[in-house]
């Protein structure tokens, strides 16, 4: 059914947070399909330079499609400049090539953060190509109402790394306890000067075991 279509693009919680010495990029892992839930594994954070990650919001093929592009965009400018490209330069790169796409535009919302010579800092992407730079906080998809109002509230300057992850773990619980789209598991990913990485298991259960809302 028609009306069907849109709902389906919608369903996710995605966090991008500054802190003192880099970034932090953090989702759930339920996909939908209108009111079923597709899976419960969803990759919604992905690796596209060094030092640059982009979390994704939306339909699972375009972004997929936008993750590939965007890093193979990536490994290009460092080949032919002989430097690894800006976070500010990917995220004009991605918001230029969803603008000449508008006419059939990605149905997705993106995130584009990492470290560079500037420092650390987050991109919001949109489906038409408008890039904005944000200060500290942002969130993007169906639970970013609820995850606001825990970030708003808690955050500040110069926040360490753990304070950083548990202040996006604790979004990630609130979207997920009142977002029908938004659930499962939690994805975080912390990109420094020293690199990209993902938190394991063990980790993320010591955050849990301190986290109750």
């Amino acid at each position: 059914m028609p009306e069907q279509y849109p709902e389906s693009m919608k369903g996710t919680t995605t966090i991008g947070l500054v802190f003192s010495d880099g970034v932090i990029l953090a989702t759930e892992k339920r996909a939908t399909m209108g009111y079923m839930i597709a899976s419960r594994k969803a990759k919604k954070v992905y690796q596209v330079a060094d030092r640059i990650g982009m979390t994704t919001a939306g339909g699972v093929g375009d972004a997929q499609q936008l993750a590939r592009i965007l890093t193979v965009e990536c490994s290009l400018y460092q080949i032919r400049r002989s430097r690894p490209i800006s976070v500010g330069a990917a995220s004009t790169l991605l918001s230029n090539y969803l603008n000449q796409n508008r006419y059939f535009p990605y149905y997705v919302q993106l995130l584009v953060g990492g470290i560079d010579e500037h420092g650390p800092s987050v991109y919001s992407v949109d489906a038409l190509g408008g890039a904005t730079k944000e200060d500290d906080i942002v969130a993007t998809g169906s639970g970013s109402p609820m995850a606001y109002g825990v970030l708003e509230d808690r955050f500040r300057a110069g926040m360490t790394e753990d304070e950083a992850t548990e202040l996006a773990i604790r979004g990630l619980k609130s979207a997920m306890k009142r977002d029908a789209g938004s659930g499962e598991g939690i994805h975080i990913v912390v990109i420094t000067k020293d690199g990209f990485r993902e938190l394991g298991e063990e980790p993320l259960k010591k955050f849990n075991g301190r986290i109750t809302a």
